[in-house]
């Protein structure tokens, strides 16, 4: 196995190539020949300074989006609720990978290394679940569309919300209740300290939501193009008119599902066959990717969004472009 610098920061398990300094020490107090000073190591690991900068970038992101719709009265409809979630859930995300470089150079503890990783665990959970959770209500949105403004869906949009923070929480809190592998080094996963189960139990989570997510999408796609044709036959569109509408619906469908499976499916797949014995620089390698997701989604899931864009520019300069306030929402707009 390859040695990493002495400095990895808590996702991993501690080096094991400590052996034999005690003997090469001892060998060199007794030599004739001058002991030659060892090289400098590595204060910082280079990724632990990438996954901090990537945390950054996530919180500042992430908090235009949480206090546009926390500020703004008419942001409350579902839709919005929901990528408000995402968008929480993905700031502290951020938050927790800035706060674990912290620890780990600053004050290194196993309890701290529990509380941030519990912290991050946690909020990526969320922030997958919030992703599902916008799925359903884009589906249910189109499938229920004469129904859908009522006040029941308000009520299954909050317990959607209960539910999936809920279960986000209590993922979150594994480690620190005791399932995790510093009583026993080697049921350690590629993320110390969490244990082999505790990551596959995560990663089989994620392969089941995405393929939920898969069939949800493939199912929006359907009615996307039916209503697209309905509308082309009632306004007398062209065929080329109605091509163009359902293949812009089905291309943003597309980037939406294989961002994210790009972002989380390497890590996902890694942390299944691979253990605490694998390089680091696998984790590190798989894992940055997973980090760009909730870089990503306020771009897909919020700064899209017609009214969110709106809120920005009345933030921003105080109006709102002519091209916004005339914009008409299309099938292809999921």
């Amino acid at each position: 196995m390859n040695e990493d610098p002495k400095a990895n920061g808590s996702w991993l398990p501690p080096d094991h190539a400590e052996g034999g300094s005690a003997e090469n020490a001892s060998g060199a107090g007794s030599s004739l020949v001058p002991a030659v000073e060892p090289e400098p190591e590595l204060l910082v690991n280079p990724w632990d300074i990438v996954l901090c900068t990537s945390g950054t970038l996530i919180s500042c992101e992430n908090a235009v989006v949480v206090l546009i719709i926390f500020h703004n009265p008419s942001l409350r409809a579902p839709m919005f609720l929901l990528i408000g979630s995402l968008a929480l859930a993905d700031l502290l995300a951020g938050v927790g990978l800035v706060v674990n470089f912290v620890f780990a150079y600053l004050l290194q503890s196993e309890a701290t290394k529990l509380v941030t990783v519990g912290l991050i665990v946690a909020s990526f959970s969320a922030s997958v679940g919030s992703l599902l959770a916008i799925t359903v209500d884009r589906y249910l949105s189109l499938y229920y569309a004469l129904t859908y403004n009522s006040e029941r869906t308000v009520t299954f949009t909050y317990v959607m919300l209960v539910l999936l923070w809920g279960a986000a929480i209590c993922i979150g809190l594994l480690p620190v209740l005791g399932w995790n592998c510093l009583g026993d080094e080697s049921t350690c996963s590629v993320i110390r300290p969490l244990t082999k189960n505790n990551a596959a139990v995560l990663s089989v989570s994620f392969l089941l939501m995405f393929a939920l997510m898969l069939q949800l999408y493939i199912q929006i796609c359907k009615i996307v193009m039916r209503h697209a044709h309905q509308i082309a036959l009632q306004h007398h569109f062209l065929a080329t008119s109605h091509y163009v509408t359902t293949r812009k619906g089905v291309s943003t469908l597309a980037i939406i599902l294989g961002t994210f499976a790009a972002c989380w499916m390497p890590f996902t797949l890694y942390s299944l066959i691979a253990d605490y014995t694998y390089p680091s620089i696998y984790t590190y390698a798989t894992l940055l990717p997973a980090t760009y997701n909730s870089i990503i989604n306020p771009v897909i899931y919020a700064f899209r969004n017609q009214e969110i864009q709106k809120a920005l520019w009345l933030v921003c300069c105080g109006c709102i472009p002519s091209h916004l306030s005339q914009r008409a929402r299309s099938p292809s707009d999921v």
